[in-house]
């Protein structure tokens, strides 16, 4: 129970800082219209804060709603460790009173799997072992290639958190396992949730801090071709 609380607390955590976020896009918004016109100027005069008024307004705002996300998360799951540990003691001073079973206990089996009996499924690690040798292997053309890769992984690992939410669903109410199973799914479930949220703030921090650097791509001055001037 103090798991599954947690958990909706965290779920509740995640929810607030998407909403911080998309309260923020509309101030930035705002303010990035101006830096269409402040940006040309401040790159003229050499004044960096002129520059992407709106990406540093945003910036600035995520930067809190992040601090207290983590600080949110800190209390939560020092309420959580709190409340198991008193369940625990509740439960060796139960168990200090209860009789002993008084036929013999069916021993765990030793093997998961039967001679001569193919073992087939879902073979999670398989496909995330590509991944893995996809990443030695990745080779980028550009760095604003890495950066659609980097705004790209809030998508990815949403995905990779649906599947242990759908295995977490399953196993609480088709696959013949214990609620304990389910619970842990459930508890990956919110782990990688709360990755996505800090690879949302990827995107804009890699903008951030490149940005000088991607307005060469975006923003060329007199096009492309006289951008490349400064390509050594």
């Amino acid at each position: 129970m103090a798991r599954r609380r947690a958990r909706r607390a965290l779920m509740r955590s995640v929810l607030r800082l998407q909403r911080r976020r998309l309260l923020a896009c509309v101030p930035a918004v705002v303010l990035g219209v101006v830096g269409w016109v402040t940006t040309p100027l401040g790159r003229w005069l050499g004044w960096e804060w002129m520059q992407y008024p709106g990406r540093r307004l945003y910036a600035a705002l995520m930067r809190g709603a992040v601090e207290e996300r983590a600080a949110r998360d800190a209390a939560i799951r020092a309420a959580q460790e709190d409340e198991e540990t008193a369940a625990e003691a509740a439960d060796e001073e139960i168990g200090d009173r209860a009789e002993r079973p008084a036929g013999p206990v069916p021993a765990a089996p030793t093997t998961t799997t039967t001679e001569g009996v193919g073992v087939s499924g879902f073979r999670f690690e398989e496909y995330t072992a590509e991944m893995e040798t996809a990443a030695h292997s990745y080779e980028p053309e550009s760095a604003m290639e890495i950066l659609a890769m980097v705004e790209g992984l809030p998508a990815a690992l949403t995905s990779v958190a649906n599947v242990m939410r759908i295995l977490a669903e399953r196993a609480d109410s088709e696959f013949p396992l214990e609620k304990a199973v389910a619970d842990s799914f459930s508890d990956m479930f919110g782990a990688l949730m709360s990755a996505v949220a800090v690879a949302d703030d990827m995107g804009p921090q890699f903008r951030q801090a490149h940005a000088q650097d991607i307005a060469r791509h975006e923003d060329p001055r007199n096009g492309p071709e006289a951008e490349k001037g400064w390509n050594v």
